[in-house]
């Protein structure tokens, strides 16, 4: 019954195809029945492949299309036009019919006829639009004929924003005429992509962004934003043209507008989401010019919009996509999607979405949010150098000074082992000249030992260990202060490196240096079982050496420096161990830093038994003095008593 049902449709449909076509033929007189039974034919085969082609077959196709061109009255005239261009549009074999140069330029003359009306004219537009719709030889006769630049120009010229009423757009012939010429200059351009005519096309950019600066109404930004985005996608050479005339500003501003007034509008939501599929295809090929948006926060309003719960899939992918390419090659932009808590959206939507388009626009996303932070964190160092805070700038300047801090507490610790070294040279000295003593002399040192318990002599040596100690403290405390309590100011570098350098070389010229080293070894030779105040020291010198090392150069192998340093130590202490024997020097030499009155001086010479030819001709001065003084006072005391 179906099969039955159709085949008597389809019968039906022939047959009124076939009287309708009659009745055109032989109502040439009577415009009005034409343009009734043209009504009547674009009724039936609109949609309708069959009955387009069987009308195609039967002769109908041409006949109109002679009709159009032949007849006088203007109401057959457009009845016509739109008629072909239904049967165009549903059928293509009827297009590949009727795609001639030749209708092109009938087309055109209909354009610029100076009394064809609107409605003509815009019947005239719709049949080019169904003719270079999808058909790459439409797109070239269009370009061939001339018919784009006459298109271009009614762009240019039919759209007066000031004069339209924008109220309603289906009551406004001109509005509708300029959308026509949007629509048929999309299809110029795309669906193939023709970049021949996509670079004719760029040539009316100016007048698209004069009126997005204008007009932010729907109606004006719709079409141009479909013009604008089929005419740049995919041609580099376009792209950069629309950025260089500001195109890209426009757009953004546009966005913020938009996205100002969507939480009053829907309708603001969704056309914010027009103008950012346009943002996208400006930068899709180059997204190096997606820096021009970083001033407008683009980044940020995106990710606003996103959030939007009116959005459809389709809508949410063309948002993340721009928002790639906007944070493909941009730091900005980049820095921008991280601040505004874009990674965490783009996780989320992944994580939630069923949509196999979506989730790989957010993992393009996430893929740029992994390559950013990789660049960001091997820049950060550098980014920091820019700072104007001083102190931050100190900082920098200081780690750049620590290597020369270091070597010079290296330095100090190398000074230590050689005074060490050369203490127990001496000591080896005095032990072989110890050896060869006489016993009288063993016997007389003996009775003039000092006493270790005494205690005058205990502060004594105490005193001189505090000395020698803080000598050294201080030493090293010259050298590394500066890193420790302060930075150096920038241009103040070489001079603390140079100060540090001048104080080691008075350190190590200075005389009292080594004679408070050698005067506090002498004296704890008293004391067989002390070390030396250098080998006590040298432990704290060591602590504060690490800690340096730890505090500044964290990279630098602490354990190796330690290690070396404790051998060193256990080294000199099995030395110092070996040679417990006093060190014989002369006191008169090594006691200059403690106070002596003549007769404690005198006393402390006559106990040494190794002393020094200066103090030795001292020493016998002053005896001959003090002879010479009895032997005058004997006199006189023998004179006084004879007297």
């Amino acid at each position: 019954l179906y099969n039955v049902s159709f085949l008597c449709l389809l019968l039906d449909m022939k047959t009124d195809l076939n009287l309708l076509l009659e009745c055109l033929k032989y109502q040439m007189d009577c415009p009005l029945s034409q343009k009734e039974a043209l009504i009547t034919i674009y009724s039936i085969c609109q949609q309708n492949s069959e009955a387009s082609e069987y009308f195609r077959e039967i002769g109908g196709l041409m006949f109109i299309n002679d009709l159009a061109k032949s007849s006088v009255h203007c109401v057959v005239k457009e009845a016509a036009l739109f008629t072909l261009g239904i049967i165009i549009e549903s059928n293509v074999y009827c297009q590949q019919t009727l795609c001639t140069s030749a209708l092109f330029e009938d087309l055109i003359l209909f354009l610029i006829k100076k009394d064809s009306g609107v409605n003509l004219k815009r019947m005239s537009v719709y049949v080019i639009l169904v003719l270079v719709s999808n058909n790459k030889n439409g797109q070239t006769y269009v370009r061939d004929t001339g018919c784009i630049s006459l298109l271009l120009q009614l762009f240019r010229t039919t759209l007066c924003t000031s004069e339209m009423n924008l109220s309603d757009e289906n009551t406004d012939p001109c509005y509708q005429l300029w959308s026509s010429v949007c629509s048929t200059l999309c299809a110029c351009v795309n669906n193939p992509q023709n970049e021949d005519n996509q670079n004719i096309c760029c040539s009316v950019f100016p007048y698209a962004k004069e009126w997005l600066e204008s007009c932010t109404e729907p109606e004006i930004v719709r079409p141009i934003c479909s013009f604008l985005g089929l005419t740049v996608a995919n041609n580099s050479y376009v792209q950069k043209y629309f950025v260089s005339i500001g195109g890209l500003d426009t757009l953004a501003k546009v966005l913020l507008e938009l996205m100002h007034d969507s939480c009053l509008s829907h309708s603001s939501t969704k056309l914010a989401v027009v103008v950012t599929k346009t943002l996208d295809a400006c930068i899709a090929n180059n997204s190096a010019m997606g820096v021009v948006l970083a001033k407008y926060h683009t980044v940020s309003e995106l990710l606003k919009l996103l959030s939007n719960e009116t959005l459809n899939t389709g809508e949410k992918i063309s948002i993340i996509l721009t928002i790639g390419h906007c944070t493909e090659v941009c730091e900005e932009n980049q820095c921008e999607l991280l601040q505004n808590n874009g990674l965490p959206l783009m996780i989320q939507v992944l994580t939630e979405s069923q949509d196999e388009e979506l989730i790989k626009a957010s993992t393009f996303v996430l893929q740029n949010c992994k390559q950013m932070t990789e660049q960001l964190s091997l820049r950060s160092y550098d980014n920091s150098l820019n700072v104007n805070n001083a102190e931050e700038l100190d900082v920098q300047v200081r780690k750049r000074c620590l290597q020369g801090y270091w070597k010079k507490a290296k330095e100090i610790l190398h000074r230590i082992n050689s005074i060490e070294r050369e203490h127990d040279e001496e000591r080896v000295q005095g032990e072989l000249f110890v050896d060869g003593s006489s016993v009288a002399n063993s016997e007389a040192l003996k009775s003039h030992e000092v006493n270790p318990v005494d205690p005058k002599m205990y502060t004594e040596r105490t005193h001189k260990e505090i000395c020698c100690s803080q000598s050294i403290l201080k030493f090293s405390d010259q050298v590394l202060a500066p890193s420790v309590n302060s930075a150096p100011r920038k241009n103040e570098t070489v001079n603390t490196m140079g100060t540090a350098s001048t104080r080691q070389t008075e350190q190590t010229n200075n005389p009292c240096s080594g004679d408070e080293l050698q005067t506090d070894s002498a004296l704890q030779t008293h004391s067989i079982n002390e070390k030396p105040a250098c080998v006590k020291n040298q432990p704290v010198l060591q602590a504060r050496l690490c800690f340096l090392s730890g505090f500044f150069l964290p990279g630098l192998d602490q354990h190796s420096f330690c290690t070396e340093t404790t051998g060193k130590d256990k080294s000199t202490s099995a030395t110092s161990s070996s040679h417990k024997t006093a060190d014989f020097r002369c006191l008169g030499c090594t006691a200059g830093g403690l106070s002596f009155n003549s007769r404690t001086f005198t006393k402390m010479l006559q106990s040494c038994l190794h002393r020094c030819d200066h103090h030795r001709a001292l020493l016998e001065a002053e005896d001959r003095y003090r002879r010479e003084l009895r032997t005058w006072a004997l006199g006189n005391s023998t004179s006084a008593t004879h007297q």
